[in-house]
């Protein structure tokens, strides 16, 4: 399962999360720091990878216009650490990973309780 986190979310949290996927990039890694919504997400669809974890709204739009690859993991959590996103996203790592290999969706809204 190949996953990228947006820049809207700590690149902190690829040390807490980078078991619970098979490959998970940040798009700083990937020299994409100045790259726009639609340079990211044309980046992930024509790299493979399966999903793009973000907050930003933005994907929506893209997806809506664009299509899947890549699935979209909207966090709608708010101002939150990257120790309560981690958190928060290990808590429904199954639930995305369901997702992502599902042909249900598209989108997957993550709420902060």
């Amino acid at each position: 399962m190949k996953v990228l986190i947006d820049q809207n979310i700590s690149q902190r949290i690829l040390p807490l999360l980078a078991h619970q996927f098979d490959t998970l990039n940040h798009v700083r890694q990937l020299g994409l720091t100045d790259a726009d919504d639609y340079e990211i997400f044309m980046f992930a669809r024509d790299n493979g990878y399966q999903a793009v974890i973000t907050a930003d709204e933005d994907f929506i739009k893209l997806i809506n216009q664009f299509s899947q690859p890549p699935k979209i993991v909207w966090i709608r959590a708010g101002n939150c650490s990257t120790r309560v996103l981690s958190e928060l996203l290990t808590e429904k790592v199954q639930m995305i990973r369901e997702f992502i290999i599902g042909d249900d969706f598209d989108i997957y809204e993550i709420f902060k309780p």
